[in-house]
């Protein structure tokens, strides 16, 4: 189940972020610029979305969505940065113990599971706004856009 939720989050993630160069992609953009990242895959998927709902009050409200996924990408991206700065400071003190290292490790799968459920709920409120048919197209442009960013070729077959 966990790997579900991983590969959900993963797959809406890169399509989310897709927008931004393959240059960029690869965190090669400064600090000072990652705000510019995230609102250039917000772009992004709000335009995918637009051409996909009909109802522009619907399509008003998945993009609310939207913006509430990459704000938890977006805090969770910092809280990973955290907890791997942590474990360096571990990591450089001779006497740390097994058990520091795994309360660490243990705080991050919590949070990482509690974000993942937690994108995945918006996903499903997403869904139930949109008809079997919008859905449908706005998955397969997401996965074909997102294909266009990944580097050895195209698009994937399925998720």
């Amino acid at each position: 189940m966990n790997r579900i939720y991983k590969g959900l989050l993963g797959v809406f993630a890169a399509a989310v972020l897709a927008g931004c160069s393959s240059y960029h992609h690869h965190g090669a953009m400064g600090a000072g610029n990652s705000e510019a990242y995230w609102q250039k895959g917000q772009q992004d998927m709000a335009a995918l979305i637009d051409r996909t709902v009909t109802d522009p009050e619907k399509a008003k409200l998945v993009n609310g969505f939207v913006t509430d996924i990459i704000a938890e990408l977006k805090a969770a991206r910092e809280q990973e940065r955290a907890y791997h700065r942590q474990l360096y400071t571990l990591n450089a003190s001779y006497t740390t113990t097994p058990e520091e290292f795994s309360k660490i490790l243990n705080e991050s799968a919590q949070q990482r599971m509690g974000r993942s459920a937690k994108i995945l709920s918006l996903r499903f409120k997403m869904k139930n706004l949109m008809t079997a048919d919008e859905w449908k197209a706005l998955s397969d442009q997401m996965l074909s856009y997102s294909g266009r960013y990944q580097h050895g070729g195209g698009a994937k077959a399925g998720y």
